[in-house]
């Protein structure tokens, strides 16, 4: 066997780990950065809805994407059967599942717009939905020799094909779904329905960064040159600036270094970079992040002013930043770097490369939040509604959906407080007739 076929599936393999880690970090972003009540919900159905994406991409995920067909979509290789493609330089098998890993990513961002009153069934029907009608035909376009690879659209890892069309899914989601109970009062202000573990949302984002280097780096799907290690780099300082942006921001506006906005400028930077990683030099990879970290936070106050209540930041940390991240390729591609389309405009390519990645912006934007707001509308129809209603979003969803606390300690408290209830009104009672 050759050796750099050998070596080429290795790293993507465990690029692969790595990328799949991952949803452990969205488990304890998301739990850590709602409330106890619904920790176990959460927990439980991220994973089981990247095993739901796992299984359709392999029925026919992968051939729309890569398989032959049109410009459009593709239209073979469906029910993958593990046979090896020639010319790919890697094992098939191995770079198979290098993208179920992504296109599970992209689904896990859509559900953080559902987090907190979506009901368990509209998770388990818009996961399937969405990995066949929604993220296969934007990741055929770009990396599937579609139309907008044609025109040399650039995004290396998925700043457009993961996490804009996840964060515009969770756009549609937040406005049919409408906000959580107490989050607006009637005057229009916020109230803030703080996550109940910062410690987890920190680990969260220590997983995602780590998990990130296969994202980014592991595109590649090769070692010759090591220039995964280049794209490395870059990805540690994009996301290293993002961090301490949000952290300038937050304390020059608030007064404060608030901790969940430096953490979300972290993986703002992160999915900034992630379309032009490979593209631009070190010291732009530090303006991207550092750019997207000032720009999440603007962006939070954005959606929360208009009364769009997203609990997880997707909008804003995969959508404003994925958006931003697509177009700094159009600006800060170099000649020397850009295997794909052309060079950015501070580097004498004009407009061109900028206008093609408004292009992808706005097309791939609007197809993910249309077709996502028609399919959950046709849902909403069918299936009685998609919030559970008032009674189980004040319970909990570990409780309304699941019969069980994620933390056992709470229906030991919650059991005891009852017993305890009774007693007294027993006691009450009992006096009073007496």
């Amino acid at each position: 066997m050759d050796t750099t076929f050998l070596l080429n599936s290795i790293w993507v393999m465990v690029s692969a780990v790595l990328v799949i880690i991952m949803i452990g970090g969205f488990i304890l972003l998301e739990t850590g950065s709602t409330r106890m009540k619904n920790a176990g919900h959460i927990a439980g159905k991220t994973l089981l809805t990247f095993g739901i994406s796992s299984i359709v991409f392999w029925a026919v995920g992968y051939g729309l994407i890569f398989g032959e067909g049109n410009l459009l979509i593709g239209l073979s290789d469906f029910f993958y059967s593990g046979y090896e493609i020639e010319g790919l330089g890697l094992s098939t098998p191995v770079f198979f599942l290098f993208q179920t890993a992504f296109a599970g990513i992209s689904l896990t961002i859509a559900f953080g717009g559902f987090a907190e009153r979506a009901k368990m069934g509209v998770y388990l029907v818009f996961a399937v939905l969405f990995s066949v009608l929604i993220y296969p035909p934007i990741a055929h376009w770009i990396w599937g020799d579609g139309w907008l690879a044609e025109h040399g659209k650039q995004d290396f890892a998925g700043s457009t094909v993961v996490h804009l069309t996840g964060a515009m899914a969770a756009l549609a989601a937040t406005i049919l779904l409408k906000p959580r109970i107490g989050k607006f009062n009637r005057d229009e202000s916020a109230n803030n329905l703080s996550g109940h573990n910062q410690v987890y949302t920190a680990l969260s984002v220590l997983l995602l960064w780590v998990g990130w280097f296969g994202f980014n780096a592991g595109s590649t799907l090769e070692v010759d040159g090591a220039f995964f290690g280049f794209v490395a780099v870059n990805t540690n300082l994009a996301a290293a600036a993002g961090t301490i942006a949000a952290m300038i921001i937050s304390w020059v506006v608030i007064g404060k270094a608030d901790v969940s906005i430096m953490l979300n400028g972290a993986l703002a930077g992160l999915v900034a970079i992630t379309a032009s990683c490979a593209f631009v030099d070190t010291w732009a990879s530090i303006v991207i992040g550092f750019i997207a970290g000032i720009l999440v936070f603007y962006s939070i106050r954005f959606f929360e002013a208009r009364k769009i209540d997203d609990p997880i930041y997707a909008l804003s940390v995969h959508g404003a930043a994925g958006i931003w991240g697509t177009l700094s390729t159009g600006l800060f591609a170099t000649p020397e770097l850009t295997s794909v389309g052309q060079p950015g405009l501070f580097y004498g390519g004009g407009f061109e490369q900028l206008g093609v990645q408004l292009l992808g912006v706005v097309v791939c934007g609007a197809f993910a939040f249309i077709v996502s707001f028609g399919l959950l509308l046709i849902m909403k129809g069918v299936m009685g509604g998609l919030r559970v209603t008032e009674e189980e979003e004040i319970i909990g969803l570990d409780m309304s959906e699941h019969g069980s606390y994620g933390y056992a300690e709470l229906l030991q408290i919650e059991n005891a407080c009852n017993h305890s209830l009774k007693s007294k009104v027993s006691g009450d009672n009992t006096s009073i007739s007496t």
